[in-house]
């Protein structure tokens, strides 16, 4: 049984180690990217005190989750969703290219209807039901409260 479990757990931690890798890549990128910004101080900030400060943590987090790697073994990581990965860009796509010709409404319909179809335990009904949804909420929240000029309906 204990092999068992050596079997299925590997050290370092994958996905531990990838994530504190990617949190420690992008922090090295914002202070490579602000070297040039002054700094300042918490009393009188400059241009780059606050996308600094936010790199400091995001650094600080992928430390932790390098080491944490290394400490905890973690499983083995599972192959891509390969409809994830195909059908959420593709929803973005059909939201962008849709929004101005066939309007909000439609648009974030569809756009909702095709990124559910990500996910093998969709229903048919509840995506329906919940597209609607996100569309009246969309056209509620971009059209009626915030005035945003995008068409609700081709017509």
């Amino acid at each position: 049984m204990q092999e068992l479990d050596n079997v299925a757990k590997s050290r370092p931690a994958m996905e531990d180690l990838l994530f504190g890798l990617f949190l420690a890549g992008v922090a090295i990128l914002v202070f490579v990217s602000t070297r040039k910004l002054t700094v300042g101080t918490a009393a009188d900030m400059g241009p780059g005190y606050f996308p600094q400060a936010i790199a400091w943590g995001m650094l600080a987090f992928g430390v932790f989750f390098i080491g944490k790697s290394f400490v905890i073994p973690g499983e083995k990581i599972k192959g891509p969703h390969w409809r994830a990965l195909l059908l959420v860009p593709a929803s973005v796509a059909v939201f962008a290219l849709l929004v101005m010709p066939a309007g909000l409404a439609i648009a974030s319909f569809l756009a909702m209807f095709v990124v559910s179809l990500a996910s093998k335990e969709t229903r048919l009904l509840e995506v329906i039901a919940f597209s609607a949804a996100i569309s009246a909420g969309s056209v509620l929240l971009f059209v009626k409260a915030l005035a945003l000029p995008v068409p609700i309906f081709p017509w």
